[in-house]
């Protein structure tokens, strides 16, 4: 009944639904490890973002080349802002509102210069394209709190003098004039003292895991249906490959000879009715063959 499998057309379509198959698993895989990749980091801001701030002698390591599992990391800063190079970043988002971060380079006690990002300010309503106030840092000694986080890739805009398109610590650099730790900034937590007046603190990062398991369930359910079709595919084939059969088996109990060719290609399975006996058309077609006979 099922012998019609090994033919080349349903080989291919066998082939067809296997490169299906392995596509839908590729790409369940593929959300699985985007899956672990937000594990990772979601593992990572646990792990560090409210840990106990380290000295910036033991990190200073990280303003160079700060590793993944370190990001986050509260580090405390001894030092001064260079407030006259202070630098505002375009187009930074803020609860739904479109803003602006403050970069401020600060030189700590052993002379190194590293970046604070001290905060979200709002579009200015009395001058386009900046701030209406960039509330200054405190003077002097300062002590900071400031949790590390990796430098942000080039982008290729341009930026009014005073603004940079994104935290691209050697950019900044060049911007600046001056030379600044490229491996890391920080996003200040606190300053002790704190002034009367702040930028917006930046939010805590949201841990989620986003939609990637459901995503993968869903290729993998897709690869599985694909086989689930090629079945039903060839039990249909098969249901009409027997209906086939039983309505030749029909005609032939009607007690019709099927020796001539107008019966047997094509076969007219509309001239049968369902109950075995043979139509009026069927009739006059043996009547007809059965003169050519006798002549």
């Amino acid at each position: 009944m099922y012998r019609f499998l090994v033919s080349t057309r349903w080989f291919g379509w066998l082939l067809l639904v296997c490169v299906f198959a392995g596509a839908c698993t590729w790409l369940g895989n593929w959300q699985m490890s985007r899956l672990d990749e937000a594990r990772a980091a979601n593992e990572i801001v646990e792990n560090n973002y409210d840990a106990e701030p380290v000295a910036y002698a033991e990190a200073e390591a990280l303003f160079d080349g700060l590793p993944a599992e370190r990001a986050w990391t509260p580090v405390r800063l001894d030092g001064q802002y260079l407030a006259d190079d202070t630098l505002i970043v375009r187009n930074r988002p803020l609860g739904g509102r479109p803003g602006y971060e403050v970069l401020v380079p600060f030189r700590t006690d052993s002379g190194d210069v590293v970046v604070i990002d001290r905060g979200w300010l709002p579009i200015g309503n009395e001058h386009a394209g900046r701030p209406d106030v960039i509330p200054a840092p405190p003077a002097g000694r300062v002590e900071v709190v400031a949790r590390l986080r990796p430098p942000e890739p080039t982008l290729d805009r341009d930026a009014p003098e005073g603004q940079v398109a994104s935290i691209d610590l050697p950019h900044v650099s060049e911007v600046l004039g001056i030379p600044v730790a490229e491996g890391a900034y920080a996003r200040m937590a606190s300053e002790s003292p704190s002034p009367a007046e702040l930028p917006q603190a930046l939010e805590r990062p949201v841990l989620e895991e986003g939609n990637h398991l459901s995503y993968s369930l869903q290729w993998f359910a897709f690869g599985v249906l694909g086989f689930v079709g090629l079945v039903w595919a060839a039990r249909q084939q098969a249901r009409i490959n027997r209906e086939d059969r039983e309505e030749e088996a029909e005609a032939a109990a009607a007690g019709l000879e099927i020796k001539h060719s107008a019966y047997r290609a094509p076969r007219r399975k509309q001239s049968i009715r369902r109950d075995g006996q043979p139509t009026d058309e069927e009739l006059e077609d043996a009547y007809l063959d059965a003169l050519e006979q006798e002549r």
